[in-house]
């Protein structure tokens, strides 16, 4: 029987550099890089062709910011874009459209039928003189070109305005040009005109004038100049209340100026307390009743100079002022800071002339809607994100045909707690489907400074409900900022929501970024990790952009691709991640760095589809947006090779040898190697060309030092052959013969590795495929074997020694009486009066005799096997000699008959890569880890001595190696390791080593030889059969040691000594000791020993 095993093949994904996404003939478009080129890219299909839509939400840069959108050929070989020119095309009629700074194409996003939509989020609107900024989004017909634009958050603004400014002109008004600097400069603040906003000038002392009406101006030039000449009108009285009543019968009167419909604004302004106190509460409640909006400004200038209290006349300001009064009320310390309110007034004003109503909180005027949008084909939805509503708050649109659903602040208000009023809900949106309900999800990246991500339905009555919220771990992170459904079975319901937080710190201080997953239940996130990305010792900000792939390499299971364009110095990289079951393998099948494609790249992976296949081999293909650039990579198909193989005979027979090697007679069999491969898609790819390597007596992860079979082609253990494998498979015969080992119980091995010849043609080799194939064959007949094995070796007498004859003469009978023994033995050992001659062995009986030590003899009896029933004899010729040193006369020799216990024995996971760094010296260094595996075969051991030498110090007595944890998980085997284990006790306290200095070039390797080694001996009992036994080692190497050298560099026509800083640590049982010197590199190795006595 033939077994079959295969590596997995992850431990290789992780380090693959190539899959089925090509680099070659990577296509490369470039666009205006001021403008953001690159920002955001679609691909889309019309019929004219195939085409990359890329954004430059900055076009008009450095005039304006309109923003635009270019479209880029797939086909054929040019890599210009052409300008689709839409900036002036999108625009909302009977409203003063503002788009010098709109960014179009901030968002691009695709839409039903292969639509697709550009929103403009910075799209302007005037409401007189203020700028509201509610967002503009249109979609593109198949030509691209827009269609009727939309904003769900467009102000209505407010009608026209009357306002009349009531003065103060009485004596105590000094001085009087703060009074009209303060008009100068309030009444350019306003719309001004005949159809907008209207002024009228009022001063008073003991009875109040007209200086200007509301229907006098219509201009602001004519307005400021009147304002500028009014000269104060002085009076020993201040007769506020007869005044504003004056205001709200004439002022805003139809006959001087005053217009029906039109919002009514009071501005007093007075230095003093009334005289006419008496009217307040009748005037302010006609006031009320006539709808009039009342700002009370109080001059404190003569009160303070005078040194009277000011409290009476906050007061009753107060009490002319409208509710809330704290938006309606100002005071000032004096008449020449009385402009410096001008502004702020203004902005009050603002609100009333703006929107109609009164009050300073922003809702949906800055809200910035098309910040974000998904489409939702479920439910027919559209959704934007508004990053600016209710002061930066955030919420989301939806929208469905013509009807507008703009979730109110309460909707959010008490999952995001947001104080602060910038948690920009709506930075991204996008949903969850469990087959039958749908779940609408929005990021808030600067919620609590941590980011956060929030679920949400309808309830029966249309009103918002939260299913569940989830926040980031990190301040900064921005959490929230990317979001990625991903149903990754393909069956219509969302396994994994994919979060970025591009700007997530590592250890170090870098921004590495992350991208969390959660599964889906109902709606409920669960977090399952994070995808293993970048390292953490610079900015990558990896999850900046995150797109899903429609089964990239074809398995079955949606994949998904992830940027991280500050990685590589900012020159940007993508990985690829693969679909399995319903969850994403964390870590990437593929890393691509933008560099590799173009020196020039900058930020490669801001933004990615990968939507739709652009050349037609059914394969989708990934579009990657840069600085000023587009990337378009082309999927390729993917190949599945496996390898079987068949033997003749079927079990080695090592009693029958045919073949002929060398003039000597050997078992030998044929190995029948079939390869086969499986193609995705089917056609039209295929075949491929590989290479593989066929290694004999060797299993997945090591091989025997001398292997028992050899190749008859080069009479090798490897061989390496190139083949081109078709779906129909490929055979091939090879010829194996066998050597003469001490072991013919445990079967023979064949494994086979397949590599693809070139990785960037197509198909390629699939890495989720296994590469190595084990094939394991069997000796003949190992399968009838029990562990009983007796042997009979009679001493035959009797024996004579005398002066005259100096020759004894043994002779040894060896005789199995049950079940065929392998590599039987036989060892004599004899006094040292004693001197080995010969032993006359019968040729047939296959005895072979050496003798590598003083007073002992090792014959190998029937070799390979002792058959059941078989007796062997063999007659010893030893010389002798009188020895007068002796106490003694007297000769005396031992005979003891074995066989072979089979115990393999490992040094696994010996080389385990430093990846840490020296930092202080309370740290010892980088962590070096290895296991010793002591494995049995077929017969059981009932004591086992393991000794382990370990280097931990130098000659000079630097220290080397320090043992922080031995293990031996427990069972058969124990290790005395008292005294090795962290016997400076560091983990309890900080401890100071001091180093001294020794010249260790020329030493290959720091073994017990060359370094001073302690021991720790280890006891198995008791093993089993066909089992494994292991001892882990922790320890790190103190990195003071290899500190620093001095290296003598050559140069043209110069010699000098360079101290060169070597990395730290000594590369133990094969790692490199780096000296970072041109051309030069110092090799250091530490050899750990290890020996075994059974």
């Amino acid at each position: 029987m033939h077994h079959y095993v295969s590596l997995p093949p992850a431990d290789r994904v992780w380090h693959s550099q190539s899959f089925n996404v090509g680099t070659a003939g990577a296509k490369i478009f470039s666009g205006p890089a001021a403008e953001e080129f690159g920002y955001s890219v679609q691909q889309a299909t019309n019929h004219e062709g195939k085409w990359l839509l890329v954004s430059a939400p900055w076009s008009g840069f450095s005039r304006n910011r309109k923003g635009d959108v270019y479209k880029c050929p797939v086909s054929g070989s040019r890599n210009s874009c052409d300008k689709l020119n839409l900036q002036d095309s999108v625009s909302i009629p009977n409203v003063k459209n503002a788009i010098d700074n709109m960014c179009l194409g901030l968002t691009l996003t695709r839409m039903p039928a292969d639509g697709l939509m550009m929103c403009g989020p910075l799209w302007g609107q005037k409401c007189g003189t203020q700028d509201f900024y509610p967002g503009i989004c249109a979609k593109l017909n198949p030509l691209f070109r827009p269609q009727p634009a939309f904003s769900p958050a467009v102000q209505t603004c407010g009608g026209p305005m009357d306002i009349v400014i009531v003065l103060d002109g009485s004596n105590s008004i000094y001085p009087w040009e703060p009074m009209t600097a303060f008009l100068q400069k309030l009444i350019p603040a306003l719309d001004i005109g005949p159809q907008n906003t209207q002024v009228s000038v009022i001063q008073y002392a003991v009875n109040p004038k007209f200086e200007f009406k509301l229907n006098k101006y219509k201009t602001k030039d004519e307005m400021v100049a009147a304002a500028s000449s009014i000269t104060q009108m002085y009076g020993h009285s201040t007769n506020t209340f007869h005044a504003i009543q004056y205001a709200r019968l004439w002022g805003f009167n139809q006959n001087n100026g005053a217009r029906s419909g039109a919002a009514k604004v009071m501005v007093v302004v007075t230095d003093g307390e009334s005289h006419d106190e008496a009217f307040r509460d009748t005037v302010i409640a006609d006031c009320e009743k006539q709808g009039i909006t009342r700002f009370g400004i109080a001059v404190l200038g003569y009160y303070i100079r005078n040194n009277i209290n000011t409290e009476n006349l906050i007061k009753e300001i107060k009490s002319i002022a409208s509710l809330p009064t704290e938006k309606y009320f100002f005071n000032v310390s004096e008449e020449a800071v009385l402009s410096t309110i001008a502004g702020t007034l203004g902005n009050r004003i603002f609100n009333i002339e703006g929107t109609g109503k009164g009050g300073d909180n922003f809702k949906m005027e800055m809200s910035q809607v098309g910040f974000s949008a998904h489409y939702s084909s479920q439910q027919d939805v559209l959704m934007l994100g508004a990053v600016g509503a209710y002061a930066w708050s955030g919420t989301v649109v939806h929208q469905k045909g013509s009807i507008v659903d703009i979730l109110p602040f309460s909707a959010f208000e008490g999952t995001l707690q947001d104080r602060n009023h910038s948690s920009l809900l709506g930075y991204s949106v996008t949903t969850l489907s469990d087959g039958h309900t749908e779940y609408f999800v929005a990021g808030a990246p600067r919620s609590n400074h941590s980011g956060q991500v929030i679920v949400y339905t309808f309830n029966a009555q249309k009103q918002s409900a939260i299913i569940d919220s989830e926040r980031g771990k990190q301040i900064g992170s921005y959490f929230g900022s990317v979001l990625c459904s991903l149903d990754v079975n393909r069956d219509g319901v969302t396994d994994l929501l994919l979060v970025g937080a591009p700007m997530f710190m590592s250890e170090l201080k870098r921004e590495e970024g992350r991208v969390h997953l959660f599964s889906v239940t109902k709606g409920i996130l669960n977090e399952q990790g994070f995808l293993e990305g970048p390292s953490s010792t610079e900015n990558a900000r990896f999850g900046m952009a995150i797109s899903a792939v429609p089964d990239l390499d074809l398995d079955g299971y949606n994949d998904v691709v992830v940027g991280a364009p500050l990685e590589d110095k900012g020159k940007g990289v993508i990985y690829i991640y693969n679909g399995e079951k319903e969850t994403l393998k964390k870590q990437f099948s593929q890393r691509i760095l933008g560099s590799k494609l173009d020196p020039q790249l900058q930020y490669f992976g801001r933004s990615l589809d990968s939507y739709k296949d652009l050349n037609d081999d059914t394969v989708p293909d990934i579009s990657i947006g840069a600085y000023g650039k587009v990337v378009q990579l082309w999927s390729r198909g993917v190949a599945s090779v496996t390898a079987k193989a068949s033997f003749n005979p079927n079990k080695i027979n090592i009693f029958n040898k045919p073949c002929n090697i060398n003039g000597r007679k050997l078992t030998c069999f044929t190995a029948n190697l079939c390869l086969g491969a499986a193609f995705r898609p089917k056609n039209p790819v295929g075949p491929i060309d590989i290479s593989y390597t066929l290694t004999l007596d060797a299993d997945l992860q090591a091989s025997r030092v001398t292997s028992r079979g050899l190749f008859t082609q080069n009479n090798e253990r490897f061989l390496t052959e190139k083949a081109k494998i078709s779906s129909a498979s490929l055979c091939r015969d090879y010829q194996v013969y066998v050597q003469e080992a001490p072991d013919f119980v445990n079967s023979l091995s064949l494994k086979v590795e397949i590599e693809q010849q070139n990785a960037d043609v197509n198909p390629v080799l699939d890495v989720f495929s296994p590469k190595i194939t084990l094939i394991t064959y069997d000796f003949y007949p190992s399968s009838q074997l029990d562990n009983t094995h007796t042997v009979n070796a009679p001493l035959i007498p009797p024996v004579l020694v005398s002066a005259n004859n100096r020759e004894l003469s043994f002779e040894v009978v060896v005789k199995n009486k049950k079940e065929n023994a392998y590599n039987t033995q036989v060892l004599a050992t004899f006094s040292s009066n004693l001197y080995y001659s010969s032993v006359f062995p019968p040729e047939t009986d296959g005895v072979k005799c050496t003798s590598t030590q003083t007073q002992t003899v090792t014959c190998q009896v029937g070799y390979p096997a002792l058959k059941t029933g078989q007796e062997v004899s063999m007659k010893f010729q030893i010389n002798f000699d009188y020895n007068f040193n002796e106490l003694e006369n007297k000769a005396e020799v031992t005979f003891e008959a074995k066989r072979e216990s089979n115990i393999n024995f490992y040094v696994a996971d010996a080389a385990t890569p430093v990846v840490t760094a020296v930092k202080t010296l309370d740290d010892i260094g980088p962590e070096f880890n290895f296991t010793v595996k002591v494995s049995t075969s077929n017969f059981p051991v009932n004591l086992l001595y393991l000794t382990i030498a370990l280097p931990l110090t130098t000659k000079g007595g630097n220290p080397l190696l320090y043992v922080t944890n031995v293990d031996t998980q427990g069972g058969s085997i124990s290790c005395d390791s008292s005294g090795l284990v962290d016997p400076l006790k560091i983990n309890g306290k900080s401890y100071k080593q001091s180093f001294s200095e020794e010249n260790l070039r020329g030493i290959e390797k720091l073994d017990c030889k060359s370094a001073k080694c302690n021991y720790m001996k280890c006891i198995l009992k008791d093993t089993e059969i066909k089992s494994a036994y292991f001892v882990k080692v922790k320890t790190r190497i103190w990195s003071g040691t290899f500190l620093s050298v001095v290296l003598t560099v050559s140069k043209p026509g110069e010699k000098g000594d360079v101290p060169v800083g070597v990395i730290a640590g000594s590369i133990i049982a094969g790692l490199l000791l780096l000296a970072l010197a041109v051309g030069l590199l110092w090799k250091v190795r530490v050899c750990l020993h290890v020996s075994v006595l059974s």
